[in-house]
């Protein structure tokens, strides 16, 4: 034996197992289920979104006979904090949650750029990437001093580079560029952070400097020494040259003085030749001349 029992639908029951499956900056997704399983017709949700912030509300309508309901919430502020609250239209019993939208990106490529009494931080337009911001909206710029460990806050800027002045020397500092808070600082973008180490900074140019001067001193030391050796050698070569021909024209000279004439007798070049060619030809003896022999 069986029995069938078809339980009464309870309308004053809240919506079940309300959740968020996908947060945007601009939109939210979430997901709730019925009351009751099956609904035999259609049925009226009051979405209510509650803007925490600028505390204002919204209200939405879900018809449906589906067990399980999704539901994107659009035109939502990135960054921003809302109350989602989730009940039948009789207003029965309310399901809630807290949704907070993703922010604004953080500014790309933020750099330092160091000048003699200051320096300057820039970055990138966050409009070439997030079409929900609007320059006009501006950049505002906080620094930390790990020294002191101060957080200050420097100022806000609708231009994309900062200067910030009266550094001190050995503190390091940390600089974040976000997109302006709204609303007393509730509704920021992310920050970017970049590291700046006023003493090292120095050190490691100075550091820089003095490692170039050593690799150029490496370099044109040894070419010198080389160049003074070759030098030295080629001195010591033209020398040793010099030496020996002034010995030869003075041995030359000397074989070639008289002292008859107190000066040297050179030839030309047709008279050159053997010391025997020099000396005069004997034809032969005359019969009138005595000839002596010692």
């Amino acid at each position: 034996d069986y029995v069938v029992v078809k339980m009464i639908p309870d309308n004053r029951l809240p919506p079940r197992h309300l959740h968020s499956v996908r947060t945007g900056k601009t939109f939210a997704v979430i997901k709730w289920e019925s009351p009751y399983d099956s609904p035999d017709q259609d049925m009226l949700y009051a979405v209510a979104v509650k803007d925490l912030v600028r505390k204002t509300d919204k209200i939405y309508k879900v018809k449906t006979r589906n067990s399980t309901v999704e539901y994107t919430i659009k035109k939502l502020e990135p960054g921003g904090k809302y109350h989602v609250i989730v009940q039948l239209g009789n207003m029965s019993k309310e399901s809630s949650m807290k949704i907070n939208t993703v922010p604004l990106s953080a500014p790309d490529a933020l750099k330092i750029i160091t000048e003699n009494d200051h320096i300057l931080l820039f970055w990138k337009s966050l409009a070439l990437k997030e079409s929900n911001f609007n320059e006009s909206r501006g950049y505002e710029i906080h620094m930390f001093d790990s020294l002191m460990n101060i957080t200050a806050y420097l100022g806000n800027t609708t231009e994309n580079f900062f200067k910030v002045s009266n550094l001190k020397i050995g503190h390091n500092y940390s600089f974040t560029v976000q997109a302006s808070c709204l609303y007393s600082g509730q509704i920021c973008g992310e920050p970017a952070t970049l590291l700046y180490d006023e003493l090292g900074t120095r050190e490691d140019s100075s550091a820089a400097k003095t490692g170039r001067s050593t690799d150029v001193a490496a370099i044109v030391v040894p070419v010198l020494f080389l160049l003074l050796v070759t030098l030295g050698i080629g001195f010591v070569v033209l020398y040793m040259r010099h030496r020996r021909l002034q010995n030869s024209f003075t041995a030359f000279a000397n074989s070639h003085y008289s002292s008859r004439l107190g000066s040297a007798i050179f030839s030309s070049g047709d008279d050159l030749g053997d010391e025997d060619d020099e000396a005069p030809m004997i034809t032969g003896f005359s019969d009138d001349v005595p000839m002596v022999i010692a």
